[in-house]
């Protein structure tokens, strides 16, 4: 047991955590796909909002950590209508097999379920193979598609949908009370 990494999914909210999310997605993304700093700028809007006017009771967010360090995160926002928005999952390439994004993408989905959201959306590009795997595994469906120049680089972005039943849905991998969830 002493080889195993402790994998935590807690709500996020530590000193720092809004900063690593803003520099994590900037730099893994400019390594792997090439990405300018256009899409860094993005995701400190999305964060920058999230931090100034966040609605409790309807958006939540939550860093992952590997052996206490930060290693991914997911935003669930307010959409438009009864909608949730999942926004930029992110693991960290040492983290990955640690099934860490499937729990932050279910932790993501109990809340909006929970927050009483009739579906949650999604938008990602179709260069993130592994991030739309996470995506169809939880039930996401494929809504939308279209083509455009962004963040450096030509993408397909892509929009995902799920609907989300209220009523006698599951909540297994569901956290405690905080929101936070662990395994070893």
């Amino acid at each position: 047991m002493s080889g195993e990494a402790r994998a935590v999914i807690r709500p996020l909210g530590e000193p720092g955590d809004l900063g690593w999310v803003v520099m994590a997605h900037g730099e893994l993304y400019a390594e792997e796909f090439g990405w300018d700093g256009s899409f860094e700028a993005l995701v400190a809007r999305i964060v920058a909002d999230y931090a100034a006017g966040r609605d409790q009771a309807r958006e939540a967010a939550w860093i992952a950590e590997l052996d206490g360090r930060r290693v991914g995160s997911v935003f669930c926002v307010a959409g438009e209508g009864g909608t949730a928005a999942l926004r930029i999952l992110l693991v960290d390439p040492v983290a990955r097999g640690h099934r860490l994004g499937s729990r932050l993408v279910a932790q993501c989905v109990d809340f909006a379920r929970a927050a009483g959201y009739e579906r949650i959306r999604l938008w990602t590009n179709d260069a993130l193979v592994a991030a739309r795997g996470i995506y169809l595994a939880a039930g996401f469906r494929l809504v939308e598609e279209e083509p455009h120049h962004s963040f450096g680089a030509d993408l397909v972005g892509q929009v995902y949908e799920l609907e989300l039943a209220v009523a006698g849905g599951s909540q297994e991998g569901a956290g405690d009370s905080q929101g936070r969830i662990e395994s070893t």
